[in-house]
């Protein structure tokens, strides 16, 4: 089995960082639902600002909302601001890898809404 690029959230702000949360990150359910990533979901994250990577999982936010929340440890790896990357992966033999294609959305950086056109 082959770990492949499954979704991708290309370049959302962080909006929220909350230290006092058990953890995870909280995503608008809008970006969830177009990425294709499910609420429980494992995610790894990249912040462009500092270049830290790390993984956690993913949280409904209300729709609309471009909640974009980093909450536990995961808090002190980011800044309100940030532009982050939130990739999820999926297992799949070779067979399947090779005719896959991941589902990568690019959210305004502004709003962290869906860009559509």
């Amino acid at each position: 089995m082959l770990q492949i690029l499954k979704s991708k959230i290309h370049r959302a702000t962080v909006t929220e960082a909350r230290l006092d949360y058990i953890g995870s990150i909280t995503i608008d359910r809008d970006l969830l639902d177009a990425a294709g990533i499910f609420p429980g979901e494992r995610v790894f994250i990249v912040d462009n600002n500092n270049g830290e990577r790390f993984d956690t999982y993913a949280i409904e936010g209300p729709r609309g909302s471009g909640v974009i929340c980093l909450n536990g440890a995961a808090a002190r790896k980011v800044q309100v601001g940030d532009v982050v990357i939130i990739m999820a992966y999926a297992l799949m033999t070779p067979e399947e890898a090779a005719s896959f294609s991941p589902k990568v959305i690019f959210p305004d950086t502004a709003t962290n809404r869906l860009v559509i056109g």
